[in-house]
């Protein structure tokens, strides 16, 4: 009987899993916001703009616009492990080992 999947504790792993699918949403609208903004470093390059200054800037921007590139690919591997879970926690609603 101890190792019984009961309503309660399968209404709990669901509770977890729609939470942790939560935390997927968060994640993949962070993820389309940095997305947006990398776009909008193309737009604020200021190619007409020659003097040093203007190459300082767009050095400048460009170094950003690695920077956010290299958090938008660990926010794709933190989406995508966070989707895993949310699988891995839905799938033990039914596995009495599975249980936390």
């Amino acid at each position: 009987m101890g190792s019984d999947v009961t309503a309660a504790d399968m209404a709990a792993c669901m509770s977890r899993s729609y939470e942790v699918q939560q935390l997927a949403g968060g994640v993949d609208l962070c993820l389309a916001r940095v997305e947006k903004v990398l776009a909008g470093f193309r737009e604020i390059q200021l190619l007409d703009w020659q003097s040093p200054a203007g190459r300082a800037y767009r050095n400048s921007v460009a170094l950003q616009e690695v920077a956010l590139g290299r958090a938008r690919v660990r926010l794709e591997e933190a989406l995508a492990s966070v989707r895993r879970h949310a699988q891995a926690v839905a799938a033990s609603a039914g596995n009495p080992a599975g249980r936390f």
